[in-house]
């Protein structure tokens, strides 16, 4: 049985999808004065998702607990971010949290996503499929709504997934995903 002072992360892009992990122990989060943007670092050839201090904005994501505070396979998955505690901002209906970290990439770590590093629609397809399963097309609006970072190109890999955690979509999510990328204007590559 796991001690009800386990830490747990905050998880506001591929660690919404409940499939792509093994922390069962999760719950839906809001943190406030955070957003998530599009970023790459010379450690990945692929765009990915970061959170970032932003005044008078809030994302919604899920919280999970990290048994026995054994980070170690969690940071391997999260490697080029830096996990840093939520010391203020979070607010969730989960009893047994104890501290909450994020993973987030400092500035000085990270650049805009462009041409050589481009967001990866698997990679996409499962953050999206995570906010639908959670909070609902609402919430997969949302997600849209409050990432910044979409001026680079999404290669479109669904075919062959490159994305190691990669999730089958249905048809419905698969046309949630394309729809708002049409909307947003999004450069779409073929892989």
């Amino acid at each position: 049985m796991a001690s009800a002072l386990d830490p747990f992360f905050f998880g506001y892009g591929s660690l919404v999808n409940t499939a792509t992990h093994i922390y069962d122990r999760h719950h839906p989060a809001r943190l406030d004065g955070w957003r998530r943007v599009w970023r790459h670092t010379p450690i990945r050839d692929m765009a990915f998702l970061t959170a970032e201090p932003c005044e008078g904005v809030w994302i919604d994501g899920l919280i999970a607990a990290v048994p026995g505070a054994d980070w170690m396979a969690l940071d391997e998955r999260e490697t080029g971010y830096d996990r840093v505690p939520v010391m203020a901002g979070i607010t969730h209906r989960a009893p047994d949290a104890g501290d909450i970290a994020v993973y987030t990439i400092p500035q000085d770590k990270h650049g805009p996503a462009d041409g050589q590093r481009p967001i990866l629609l698997s990679y996409l397809d499962v953050v999206v499929q995570g906010y639908l399963q959670v909070f609902g097309d609402e919430g997969g609006q949302h997600f849209f709504d409050t990432t910044v970072g979409w001026d680079g190109p999404v290669l479109n890999d669904r075919a062959a997934p490159l994305y190691p955690r990669a999730q089958r979509l249905d048809a419905r999510e698969t046309g949630f995903v394309d729809h708002h990328l049409k909307d947003l204007g999004v450069e779409i590559i073929r892989a």
